[in-house]
């Protein structure tokens, strides 16, 4: 057991290699996994050749529809945002609302360092608010570290919740459902872990950047920040969905922190170790400009939401089908060729292979309609129009690569998946017992760090991670989303993110003095998620009990 784990987790193996130490581009690092887990799969474990190929095409079809659907549509929103102006507006807006460094460390690198998380995700966050923060009078070392810690909290809802989309869709076989419910309930479990967090890392990033006591002096604001944005993921997550989790709990973190201003100041206005290259205070923008601005996001909002609203209808329109090679025709009836056996499962059970298109109810569907809906007012106050297409296919452009390698990654767990290769890693990491769900976040923290993303540490080890849990006796659902939940804690050191963040703040070639003051707290913060998973286990399950509400 313990040699075919080893041969197993070659592909990870190879894709960690090419990452961290050959420091390939992130494409080529995925073909190469890829190409690894198809071989493996072919001749190790003995998958015929063209069911091999069925996994992997399917898992690459899976990784472009609706996964990178979901994320160009969204990064797509945010350049329109962009390109119209509105999200200077707003940036502008935010950086007026105090001159302490402290509360200026909330808004920026946590409520609208989550908001641009919730639209774009994939390293926009960090490097847009750490170049603020120095832009404001931070030291650029200091700058990357806040906007780093900062993106923790809303991670896994990042990107209109595409890494809990892609969890659910990974994760839905492995439980026998469908794969809208259980990313519902994914949303939820995760839902009732990151909050705590969101609580603490507004208090967290204050001490980080001036100690324990001068926290204190501003707790009102660490607490409208820190409350408003957890009870909004908590309920968000729950009631709604993954989609507009981080974006309505970052509007409601800077409708929080804007509110409290207006009726409370810090009594000491904190300046810290300022910059000497701050950027001068921008003139103020008319109120109906801001209001506009602001107005391009409840347009997404409503937009995404009345798409939630009518989604029973708008899934009929939709087309579902076993994939090509992975099924005979038995009597008519589509069998699947894949069988998972004792002792992953305690009956010998069907494994199907299976595709659903769904073009209205997807969300990146709803994010691009939303982006059409938000287009009318830019054209009236000025925009021109053929900037909807030049920004559209410079987005293209912009994503083509980190589409490539999400369908690649994808293509890995799918095959790893159905050749059994998930379920030999699954045994031997069975062997940790009780202790398994604290490692748990290890694993997705691991993913992340290799990766640089939750999406693809999600697509790796989430099957992984859930098909260990059924072997020992927990919940799925709980391992899966601890996953996602210790994956967020691996964002602030994973190499790529470091670069972004480095290169946000004009220190490029510091990465290394980053890392040294992140990785402490990324042990802390991923320890914490490993207590709060056994916690959830074993002495309070009932957080994890969920209902699906289809």
């Amino acid at each position: 057991m313990a040699l075919s784990a080893l041969v197993a987790a070659l592909p990870l193996l190879v894709l960690a290699v090419a990452l961290a130490v050959v420091r390939a581009a992130p494409w080529k690092a995925a073909i190469a996994g890829a190409v690894t887990a198809f071989a493996l799969a072919w001749l190790v474990w003995g998958m015929p050749l063209a069911l091999a190929t069925s996994a992997f095409t399917h898992g690459m079809a899976f990784g472009l529809w609706p996964i990178s659907w979901v994320v160009l549509s969204a990064v797509f929103f945010y350049n329109l945002t962009v390109a119209s102006g509105d999200f200077d507006v707003i940036r502008r807006s935010l950086a007026r609302l105090t001159a302490d460094r402290r509360v200026q460390a909330l808004i920026v690198a946590f409520g609208f360092g989550a908001l641009v998380e919730g639209l774009a995700g994939f390293g926009a966050p960090v490097a847009i608010s750490a170049a603020m923060l120095a832009g404001l009078g931070f030291e650029p070392v200091t700058a990357a570290v806040l906007a780093l810690v900062a993106n923790t909290a809303p991670v896994a809802f990042g990107s209109i919740g595409t890494p809990v989309t892609t969890l659910g869709g990974l994760v839905a076989p492995i439980l026998g459902r469908d794969a809208a419910s259980v990313t519902r309930d994914l949303s939820a479990v995760i839902g009732r872990q990151l909050p705590f967090f969101s609580v603490l890392i507004p208090a967290y990033l204050v001490v980080l950047l001036a100690g324990w006591r001068r926290m204190l002096e501003v707790l009102p604001a660490v607490l409208a920040a820190g409350v408003s944005f957890a009870l909004v993921q908590l309920l968000v997550s729950n009631l709604v969905g993954p989609e507009l989790t981080d974006i309505l709990a970052a509007l409601a973190c800077l409708g929080a922190l804007a509110l409290l201003l207006r009726f409370w100041q810090p009594r000491v206005v904190y300046l810290g170790e300022a910059a000497p290259t701050a950027e001068p205070p921008a003139a103020p923008d008319p109120p109906a400009r801001v209001a506009r601005a602001y107005a391009m996001y409840a347009i997404l909002v409503l937009v995404v939401l009345g798409g939630q609203l009518a989604a029973p209808w708008l899934r009929k329109l939709s087309w579902d089908t076993a994939w090509p090679g992975s099924f005979a025709v038995v009597a008519g009836h589509a069998t699947p060729l894949v069988v998972r056996e004792p002792p992953v499962v305690a009956q010998p059970s069907p494994y199907p292979l299976r595709y659903r298109l769904e073009l209205l109810s997807a969300s990146g569907t709803l994010v691009f309609a939303a982006a059409l809906a938000a287009l009318l007012p830019m054209l009236a106050f000025g925009l021109p129009a053929r900037s909807f297409a030049a920004t559209f296919a410079r987005t293209f452009r912009q994503l083509r690569l980190p589409i490539a390698t999400i369908a690649f990654i994808l293509s890995i767990a799918t095959v790893m998946n159905y050749s059994g290769m998930t379920s030999s890693l699954a045994l031997a990491l069975a062997a940790t017992g009780v202790l398994f769900p604290f490692f748990s976040a290890f694993i997705g923290m691991l993913g992340v760090f290799v990766t640089g993303s939750d999406t693809a540490s999600n697509s790796l080890f989430g099957p992984l991670q859930a098909t260990t849990a059924r072997i020992s006796g927990i919940d799925p659902l709980l391992a899966a989303a601890t996953n996602s939940s210790g994956g967020v804690m691996g964002k602030m050191i994973s190499p790529q993110n470091l670069s972004v963040g480095a290169a946000g703040v004009g220190a490029v070639g510091r990465e290394g003095q980053i890392l040294r003051r992140v990785l402490g707290h990324s042990l802390l913060l991923t320890s914490l998620i490993g207590l709060l998973a056994m916690l959830q286990a074993y002495v309070v399950p009932w957080m994890v009990a969920v209902r699906s509400r289809e």
